[in-house]
């Protein structure tokens, strides 16, 4: 019974995290970061992404997109956002594949049992490594949108940025992300004291065994 709830729990674990790392791609990739309309013209929305920023034209339903020319030009949250979010969802590819490999689904040999757990447990301090390098930027990208919204020193007819989808992509994915590798962890941490209490029972019945024989040894002698 104990296998097979952890077995469920390494399944819930692994979904979240390919959930969360498939949001944390989407928040990489997807343009709107920052998004904000123009009072002179609320037809057009203005968005920005790590990679490039887009013009949306709600007559027409046309985007257009723009790469950016120099990575050196982005504001500072923008150039340390897109480093680390691009390593988190390496690493979260990375602790996906490993933690395949840990999983009591995957039969191998009983001496191969330790491997597994230790690959699991590694996976999930990957997966909760690849959650901070998403939350983190994500966070810090919100906090300068909020100052820049609220600063008395720029004048009020100057358009502010707004959160874009990708952010909220971003936060539930890294959440996902974190949510999947405690599991993980958990799971890999429980199945070591599972085993040792299995190894102390048995060692126990041993004893007894041998206590039970000698007793019966004497009483025939």
């Amino acid at each position: 019974m104990a296998l097979v709830h952890r077995s469920w729990m390494q399944l819930v674990g692994m979904f979240l995290s390919l959930v969360g790392w498939v949001l944390t791609g989407a928040c990489n990739y997807l343009p709107d970061w920052k998004n904000l309309t123009l009072d002179l013209n609320e037809l057009e929305k203005w968005t920005m992404g790590l990679w490039q920023t887009c013009i949306f034209q709600e007559e027409t339903g046309i985007q257009i997109c723009k790469d950016f020319d120099s990575f050196l030009a982005l504001p500072a949250e923008f150039r340390i956002s897109r480093v680390l979010v691009s390593t988190s969802n390496g690493l979260g590819l990375f602790g996906f594949l490993v933690s395949v490999l840990g999983m009591n689904c995957l039969k191998m040999r009983e001496t191969k049992q330790e491997l597994k757990k230790r690959l699991l447990f590694l996976g999930g301090i990957l997966f909760w490594v690849s959650g901070i390098l998403t939350l983190a930027p994500v966070s810090w990208v919100a906090h300068v949108i909020i100052e820049e919204f609220w600063d008395e020193d720029i004048p009020e007819i100057v358009p502010r940025w707004e959160f874009g989808d990708a952010m909220f992509s971003g936060w539930f994915g890294g959440f996902f992300v974190i949510v999947g590798g405690s599991l993980l962890i958990y799971t890999a941490c429980s199945s070591e004291v599972h085993l040792s209490s299995i190894h102390y029972a048995v060692a126990e019945m041993q004893d007894t065994c041998q206590h039970l024989e000698t007793e019966n040894t004497h009483m025939k002698l």
